[in-house]
């Protein structure tokens, strides 16, 4: 047996609490378990198994090591389920390292490996299980003193050995007897053992924890404590005080001697360690711990500290403390059901305290005093540390000093404090009420503290701290529930639930909301007051609480339902939430305060439209930026409530507020807070206000409010350069959604616009299209295409011309991408505003007469490659223009489908086939799903689709939708299949050889596998084979010299060419197509100086070498110019690959192979161009080529 498997009788209480607490632990493990057993038992003894077999393959052993990793770590939060083979592991490692047999490396990867068990199921479990007989003790001893402590590659046999020989030294004989009566000068076991532990407490290794353990099992043996424990400490002592922790060596040598101490203070005996308690205090305190920077040190000073204090303190079970009663549900309702108590019986006395005559040291005001600051700690971990103190301390201490005790704790909890201090107050309030030393007497004091800490939120420069606190805040919420009967919380439960209920919908940090709302489940079930517990549960559950959006838009909205917390949701978001420094936060809670006035309009309307804007004059940007929205989604939301009730708006908004709605932007304009980054929020969210009140119909008709805000919508769009880039996209957008609502609501003569409003507003923005601002196209452009049906009519003509001439790329404004985007997408967004009419009037609806100009625009666009140095810009413009086809087609084919004509139609198809083959993923994907859309589109089906029956085969309705269309894998397989259809071969193959000769290497591999599966097929039609070679020379022919095109397409055809594509041309000498491929390469080559171009064209012309007759001669001549060349890299890329060509085609005689073979091979490509053009002359003569002639300039 082993001393530790008991207690000692003067041993610790808390040492059994902490047992408990490992076994809950162990339990919450298991409750929360996803895997069922250890499935991988029976591999893992295979590899356990072989492990002398792969000793000498460092590979095979480093292996077998990794895969022992990947099993072990997947138990990491099971841990448990290793316990029933933990004995054979050990057995089976262990009788490695006992086997004298065994070569070093074996013992030291035997160590390894238990290593990896002990880190994943934890030392204490693992200890236990070591083999403990007398006779182990010696063999372990020798071990460890044979080990090398600066051997940093066996670190693990040093702390498995360390612990094995911690568990060892608790035989329950007196070590004297092992050393036998003659014991000859040796020195004695026991301090062999004692002079290793303490050896190893300095080392900077994971063996220091180890030989903290083994010192502290050692040391509290009844027999080497009476000797050897007064001479440990004061060596231990001596060395805190000569140690520094400003350098390293320092820190990792108290750190060991920390870890030694704390250790035997927690599992000594309480006379034994009495004596020199107030000395280790009195020599901690003067290291100074906390000042340093090393958090581990700190913790483990409060950790001594502790440990200090509750020696002072006689172990004993508080009989004042409260307790609940049955924490088991069963035994609950078994003792309810024999004997019904009455409320308040389940607490002790608190009257009567036998305890209090007791003394209690000075030195416990001092230890006491080092916790409270312990609690106030920067590191959270020590913080936790002084907060478990705290707990074990108070549960020791008289009534009327624990009591003090809790008063110190809420001092933590001042607005002067740091964040750590309320976070460590919370902790420690937490502690107390979980081990019931927190009286009912207190919760008047602490309830309110715990709900300002549920709000508790500072900001620090651009952010804010807090998070640590409120979730800190929810475990004292979580602990209370399970610590008080439901009559002691009862007064508090309406505030407790309403914090609850907002911290885990409003919260802005998820982990507070599930932290919140695992404390609200928590008091449903253990208090069963909390109003609506289940629906509040159900509805606020930890999935749904994941999203924050979700939760200020809809949770929020059903728990206001309830009226219990209708009121306080408000109240939070108006006072916390609205002026909160994130900008997201300040923009849900203005749209979360529009859906709760739904609940409480006379609220809304009385108290909180007041409040709001009272704000909006705020100095504070935030909080001004916040109540603005505040007020234009609170507005909105009663104006639309007073309709759907048919009630005047006068019944919610009196005319006090509606007349400080209106004043908003005057205000904001006269004290000039549009402008800088202030500005920036402020219009924004003045847009927004504009919008929504005009959506509102507020009776600002023929006002001159209506001016100023067209004024601020104008001023707002022609400044979008000066925005900041992230802010540029959303201000955009608000200035136009606000236009086309205050255009919507005041700017109508029945039926019709105003003309004169009209004229001048459309002749102002389509000037501003001309702005050389690109921002500024952008904003002007984007709002014409809002403007309601009303205002275009009789401008539409007009409209769409000025639209289309910023879609035009001109040399000076080649870079404005954005603004190209921006009027596709008006023009798109014109069209599905005034809508078709076929015999229409071109300056009133889209017609027969205006439908070609629009195709043409977007067909035009889709040929946009402009690129700058943020890549391919042109993209977003294709991406409109695929986007704008779609939409437009839809709604011809849904109204007038005799308006598309099949020339249209059939440009519009290859174009998208073109996109939905290219490179970019997204792009890709996006052309794909409108080529498929407009195939099987049946309201009613396009007319004058190319192929629609084959392309039905293709792409059957019932397949494509699960295809991943932006994954090369399943795309370019799909796509590669149009090339089999002659309107679509041309587009196809000139989307694929872009991306063939790409460089994203999934591109590329994906997009060259389908088109040479497609050549494969048709290798044997050679009508069809001549079809897509004449293709490829049209795609060449129509890119010569456009660099996009080109230089892939050439590596296209080498990839085609080395892969045989068109070896059924080599029976006929100089066939057509190899004929013209070599005059385009010629010419696309001719004075280039790209090193890719020519290097792709090499390739190219190698490829052409198989093919006899003259157009093999002429490759060769061309060739060889390149052997030539100016740059030398290009002259040795051509060598290498002539070389390669002489040995896959026979282009060369078979007596002269060998010597053209060797100047390819041997000469310095890279050397001087004369050196090189005496051996380029050499294999011209060789090759049977004229030599080329120098030609003068």
């Amino acid at each position: 047996m082993a001393l530790s498997e008991e207690l000692a009788p003067g041993a610790p209480a808390d040492v059994a609490e902490d047992r408990a607490e490992d076994a809950a632990e162990d339990a919450a493990l298991a409750r929360g378990a996803a895997l069922e057993s250890f499935g991988e038992s029976a591999e893992t003894r295979e590899l356990l198994g072989r492990l002398p077999a792969v000793l000498g393959d460092r590979a095979a052993r480093e292996g077998a090591l990794e895969r022992f990793r990947v099993i072990m770590d997947k138990y990491q939060e099971q841990p448990h389920l290793l316990d029933p083979h933990l004995e054979w592991m050990l057995n089976l490692l262990l009788g490695f390292a006992r086997d004298k047999t065994s070569p070093a490396e074996l013992v030291h990867l035997a160590f390894k490996f238990l290593y990896i068990i002990t880190k994943v199921r934890g030392y204490k479990t693992f200890l236990r299980l070591f083999p403990h007989e007398v006779a182990d003790v010696q063999p372990v001893l020798d071990m460890c003193a044979s080990q090398n402590p600066k051997d940093h590659e066996t670190w693990e046999t040093r702390y498995m050995l360390l612990l094995w020989l911690s568990m060892t030294c608790l035989v329950p004989f007196d070590f004297s007897r092992l050393d036998g009566h003659h014991r000859c000068g040796r020195v004695s076991t026991m301090d062999r053992i004692l002079q290793i532990a303490e050896s190893y407490l300095v080392v900077s290794d994971k063996a220091r924890d180890a030989a903290a353990v083994l010192v502290s099992k050692f040391v509290t043996r009844p027999d080497v404590g009476r000797e050897k424990m007064a001479g440990l400490l004061d060596r231990s002592l001596c060395t805190l005080a000569r140690c520094s922790f400003r350098t390293i060596e320092g820190v990792i040598t108290m750190d060991g001697t920390l870890q030694a101490l704390a250790q035997i203070f927690k599992h000594g005996k309480r006379e034994d360690c009495l004596p020199h308690a107030a000395t280790v205090l009195q020599r901690l305190d003067a290291c100074r711990l906390p000042e340093s920077n090393q958090t581990l040190l700190r913790k483990l000073g409060v950790k001594l500290v502790q440990r200090l204090g509750l020696t002072f303190l006689r172990p004993r079970v508080a009989k004042w403390r409260y307790r609940r009663g049955c924490r088991s549900l069963a035994a609950n309702l078994q003792l309810c059901a024999q004997s019904p108590r009455e409320p308040g019986t389940q607490a002790e006395t608190l009257d009567s305290d036998s305890d209090g005559e007791d003394d209690v040291p000075e030195e416990v005001e001092s230890v006491i005093g080092q916790l409270l600051v312990g609690l106030k700690d920067k590191d959270t971990i020590v913080r936790w540390s002084a907060a478990k103190g705290i707990g074990r301390m108070a549960g020791r201490l008289p009534r009327e000093l624990a009591d003090d005790v809790a008063g110190s704790v809420l001092d933590c909890f001042s607005f002067q404090e740091t964040d750590g201090a309320w976070h460590g107050g919370c902790l420690a309030l937490a502690e107390l009420g979980r081990r019931g030393l927190l009286l009912p007497s207190r919760l008047s004091d602490v309830v309110p503290v715990i709900l300002k800490a549920l709000t508790y939120e500072e900001k620090r420069g651009a952010c804010s701290v807090g998070a640590n606190v409120r979730d800190a805040a929810c475990y004292v919420c979580w602990a209370f529930a399970r610590a008080y009967e439901p009559q002691e919380l009862r007064p508090f439960v309406a505030a407790i639930s309403s914090a609850l209920v907002v911290t885990a919908v409003f919260d802005r940090d998820v982990n507070c909301r599930r932290a919140a709302s695992a404390a609200f489940q928590e008091n449903v079930g253990r208090q069963g007051a909390f109003p609506h517990g289940i629906d509040v549960l159900t509805a606020a559950d930890y999935f749904a609480v994941g999203n924050r959006a979700n939760c200020f838009l809809v949770v929020s909205m059903f728990i206001a339902g309830f009226p219990e917390y209708t009121q306080p949701m408000i109240e939070h978001l108006v006072a916390m939430k609205i002026n909160h420094w994130d900008g997201v936060i300040r923009e849900l809670s203005a749209k979360a305060l529009r859906n709760l006035a739904q609940r409480a309009p006379e609220h809304s309307a009385r108290d909180v439209l007041p409040r709001l804007l009272s704000l909006t004059q705020s100095p504070d940007l935030h909080t001004r930026h916040g109540a603005v929205l505040a007020c234009a989604e609170v507005a909105r939301s009663l104006c639309a409530l007073a309709e759907q009730q048919g009630r005047p708006t006068s019944d919610f908004l009196d005319e006090k507020v509606v007349q400080g709605l209106k004043q908003i932007h005057q205000q904001l304009y006269d004290r000039q807070l549009y402008r800088g980054l202030g500005g920036e929020l402020m219009r924004r969210a003045v847009c927004i206000l504009i919008e929504n009140l005009s959506l509102s119909k507020m009776p600002f008709r023929g006002d001159a409010v209506v001016g100023a805000w067209q004024q601020l919508v104008d001023d707002t769009l022609r400044s979008l350069p000066l925005v900041s880039s992230p802010s540029r996209q959303q201000i955009k957008d608000a200035a136009v959604s606000a236009l086309a609502a205050l255009c919507d609501a005041y700017y109508t003569r029945e039926p019709e616009a105003d003309p004169a409003v009209q004229e001048e507003l459309i002749s102002r923005y389509l000037a501003q299209l001309q702005s050389p601002e690109e921002m500024t196209r952008c904003g002007f452009a984007l709002a014409l295409g809002a403007l309601p049906r009303f205002f275009l009519k009789g401008q539409l003509q007009r409209v769409l011309d000025g639209l289309r001439a910023v879609t035009r790329i001109s040399p000076e404004d080649a870079g404005f991408a954005e603004s190209r985007r921006d009027a596709l997408k008006a023009i798109t967004r014109i069209c599905q505003t005034v809508g078709v009419r076929a015999e229409g009037a071109p300056d009133e609806v889209v017609c027969r007469e205006n439908v070609p100009q629009i195709y043409c625009t977007m067909l035009d666009c889709l040929s946009d490659y402009t690129t700058d140095s943020r890549g391919d810009v042109g993209a977003w413009v294709r991406e409109a223009a695929v986007t704008g086809l779609r939409d437009l087609t839809l709604l011809l084919g849904r109204g007038e489908p005799e308006l598309i004509e099949a020339p249209v139609c059939e440009r519009v198809m290859c174009c998208l086939a073109q996109q939905a083959s290219e490179k970019i993923d997204r792009f890709r994907a996006h052309a794909a799903r409108v080529f498929l859309a407009l195939l099987h589109f049946d309201g009613p089906a396009i007319p004058h689709v190319p192929h629609r029956q084959e392309l039905e085969r293709l792409f059957p309705r019932s397949t494509v939708a699960s295809v991943n269309w932006a994954a090369p894998s399943q795309a370019f397989p799909r796509v590669a299949q149009l090339l089999g259809l002659p309107a679509y071969r041309y587009h196809v193959l000139l989307g694929l050889a872009v991306s063939v000769g790409g460089l994203t290497e999934s591109t590329v591999r994906y997009s060259t596998q389908g088109l040479l599966e497609y050549m494969e097929r048709v290798r044997g039609d050679p009508r069809a084979l001549e079809d897509v070679a004449g293709a490829l020379l049209r795609v060449f022919e129509d890119n010569l010299l456009n660099d996009r095109v080109s230089v892939p397409l050439l590596r296209t055809l080498d990839q085609m060419l080395a892969h045989g594509c068109f070896d059924v041309f080599a029976a006929e000498e100089d066939h057509p197509f190899c004929v013209k491929l070599l005059a385009l390469c010629k010419e696309e080559t001719r004075k280039s100086k790209d090193v890719q171009k020519l290097r792709a064209s090499v390739a190219v012309f190698c490829g052409l070498a198989q093919f006899p007759g003259d157009v093999r001669r002429r490759v060769l001549l061309q060739l060889c110019l390149l052997l030539c060349h100016p740059f030398p890299v290009i002259r040795k890329s051509t060598a290498s690959q002539v070389y390669e060509m002489v040995l896959t085609y026979e282009v060369v005689a078979a007596d002269v192979l060998d010597e053209v073979m060797a100047v390819l091979s041997d000469t310095a490509w890279d050397a001087e161009l004369p050196v090189v053009r005496a051996q380029r002359n050499r294999l011209c003569d060789l090759l049977g080529v004229p030599r080329p002639q120098l030609v003068s300039k």
